[in-house]
């Protein structure tokens, strides 16, 4: 099986804020260009500040990596790990930088996101060419990893902490089974394969748990009122429970425990669930899995050509390179609010 030579790996994220003083520079630097007002930003610093004014990004970021560094060198890959973020230190260029200084020259990137979409894929690749520009001459080539929304791996992942969720349901009782993802404009999903990928997830990590009844909801909704998002929003769903109901919910659209998480879930929706008097049990994200660090490994072989690609369900593996038209820009408007590039959508990592 033939394949690419690579010579590192780079973990690709979005950034967070590390303390309190750092919140609204991150805040600017993630709303520059955009018409966005600052009371409505200065709304978003205060859930960073309920946290201390310290995203846990970062924190799961570092803990991916020292995994990944483990899993690689027990299977013999040796490639130094680097770390650039989008919004916040490391910046990306940096990082491109270090690599060059380092002799890097072909590197492979694992973005932090599951499914396609403008943010969750199209972003990233643009971010890679913007800091190929500020570097220069020279700078490191990098090819981004696949999405794997159907790895077999991911999937045994997510399988685990449902069933480790629904463990925690007293014995003799039911528990609803909600799915949670970012939700986004409806033109947004119409023009990626965002909604049919999340579906199949939940359904494979659901059969694998051994639940065929689920729902998908969607959390972290921005814009105008009048702007379709997709929906239902958990917190309505929530609402619309009755009270002495169990729920489950796993955030099958994010791969570690962040402020959206942390916030939209853990705080907001939690406090829903305790107003209805509904018990709430929220699964853990993939995080530091076993299975996921073995699936990023997988993921890394396959591209060199040491395996081939898997998959499961309907769907085959997902494209190594993305078609140009595929998960389009979102179009600008006078408001930020009016794609998932507004605040609350996308500052609360």
């Amino acid at each position: 099986m033939s394949g690419q030579a690579y010579d590192a790996l780079l973990v690709l994220s979005f950034g967070g804020p590390e303390q309190r003083d750092d919140v609204i520079p991150f805040l600017e630097n993630v709303l520059r260009g955009r018409n966005v007002p600052r009371e409505r930003m200065l709304e978003v610093a205060e859930h960073y500040y309920h946290f201390g004014g310290k995203s846990p990004i970062n924190d799961q970021n570092r803990e991916l990596i020292a995994a990944l560094k483990d899993e690689l060198e027990r299977n013999g890959l040796r490639l130094p790990v680097y770390w650039g973020n989008r919004n916040w230190h490391p910046f990306l260029a940096d990082t491109l930088r270090e690599m060059q200084a380092d002799g890097v020259k072909r590197a492979l990137a694992f973005a932090t996101s599951v499914f396609s979409s403008y943010s969750g894929c199209r972003q990233y690749l643009e971010d890679i060419d913007r800091g190929r520009s500020e570097v220069g001459a020279g700078a490191p080539e990098i090819h981004k990893l696949r999405t794997f929304y159907n790895h077999p791996l991911f999937i045994e992942a997510m399988a685990d902490r449902l069933r480790a969720a629904l463990n925690q349901i007293p014995s003799g009782r039911e528990a609803r089974l909600l799915f949670t993802a970012h939700s986004v404009p409806v033109a947004m999903s119409q023009s990626s394969e965002y909604l049919s990928q999340l579906n199949e997830s939940c359904r494979l990590v659901a059969e694998s748990a051994g639940r065929a009844d689920w729902q998908l909801v969607f959390q972290s909704r921005s814009g105008p009122p009048g702007q379709p998002w997709l929906e239902p929003d958990i917190g309505d769903v929530l609402r619309a429970m009755a009270s002495g109901e169990s729920v489950v919910v796993v955030p099958i659209g994010f791969i570690s425990d962040h402020m959206e998480v942390l916030y939209d879930l853990d705080t907001e929706a939690r406090d829903i669930a305790a107003e209805r008097g509904i018990h709430l049990v929220r699964a853990a994200t993939a995080g530091v899995h076993p299975k996921f660090i073995a699936m990023i490994r997988e993921l890394i072989s396959e591209r060199m050509g040491l395996c081939a690609a898997r998959a499961i369900g309907v769907f085959g593996p997902h494209h190594d390179a993305c078609d140009p038209a595929c998960c389009p820009a979102p179009a600008r408007r006078p408001s930020s609010t009016t794609s998932d590039s507004s605040p609350r959508a996308i500052a609360q990592r």
